[in-house]
């Protein structure tokens, strides 16, 4: 007998198409994406205070070989963000799935990749 997985967190880059199945969606970059007007954005909430810090945005770059060093400055960020922000997301999850949505180019390489984990913690 298969067992169906439910995703119940997903993410996805805020220029793909928005679709139902994307449940609850939710922008976690600091800065507002380029070429998307807000009236288009299809986004349930803007959570800027879950993106990576402004000096930590600017010091990773995208560059893939500061990923590792990138992903454990964040998480330390994340465990000092306000527990209230971090408790909101996880409780959507018990409702209904929740997208994290990213501008990054990069799919596997972008703070949402971080996030989606650290909330799966727990």
């Amino acid at each position: 007998m298969l067992r169906e997985v439910i995703v119940k967190i997903q993410i996805k880059r805020i220029y793909d198409k928005a679709k139902p199945e994307d449940g609850y969606r939710v922008l976690v970059d600091g800065l507002w994406p380029r070429g998307i007007a807000k009236r288009d954005a299809k986004i349930d909430e803007w959570r800027k205070e879950l993106a990576p810090s402004k000096s930590l945005r600017q010091w990773y770059g995208h560059d893939q070989a500061r990923w590792n060093e990138f992903r454990k400055a964040y998480e330390l960020e994340l465990s000092s963000a306000d527990p209230e922000s971090i408790k909101s997301l996880r409780q959507i999850t018990k409702k209904q799935r929740l997208t994290l949505l990213f501008a990054a180019r990069s799919t596997e390489y972008n703070n949402a990749v971080i996030l989606k984990t650290y909330l799966e913690r727990s």
